[in-house]
């Protein structure tokens, strides 16, 4: 019986790397936002937003394959609030994008910060696992 030399030896992955897109794809003037009517009364001043969504996708800077993670977007507003519909097509402007989850936490934070003004901010990335390992990268921002 003839013996087969270890998969590691047998499949190697060469120079393959999907075609993808650099940062500057994202697309943060994508994001708009609505007047906070509460944003002066009592009641408005503790209000908390938070927005998930499980179909985050991004792709890994060396390989180019899909990243699949839950965003989760946790922030008091000061006088506006993020309109729901543009913050889908940014989140979808990273679809193509290769970025690490480190930075990709990072970039995302000040875009929506810029945007927002808002009083605290937090986006936690649960990343899907790769390898059998998961991660979760945190930001976060206080005025």
């Amino acid at each position: 019986m003839e013996t087969k030399p270890p998969a590691r030896e047998q499949f190697q992955p060469g120079d393959k790397s999907l075609p993808f897109k650099g940062p500057e794809a994202v697309e943060p003037d994508s994001l708009e936002c609505f007047a906070y009517e509460y944003a002066d009364a009592p009641v408005g001043q503790r209000m908390e937003i938070v927005t998930t969504t499980d179909e985050f996708t991004s792709v890994c800077p060396f390989s180019g394959l899909p990243d699949f993670a839950t965003v989760t977007l946790t922030y008091t507003p000061t006088d506006k609030c993020l309109e729901l519909r543009s913050y889908k097509y940014y989140l979808m402007s990273y679809r193509d994008v290769g970025i690490w989850y480190e930075h990709l936490v990072n970039r995302m934070l000040e875009d929506l910060v810029r945007a927002v003004e808002p009083k605290t901010m937090r986006i936690d990335i649960a990343c899907n696992a790769r390898g059998g390992v998961s991660s979760t990268v945190t930001a976060s921002y206080s005025a």
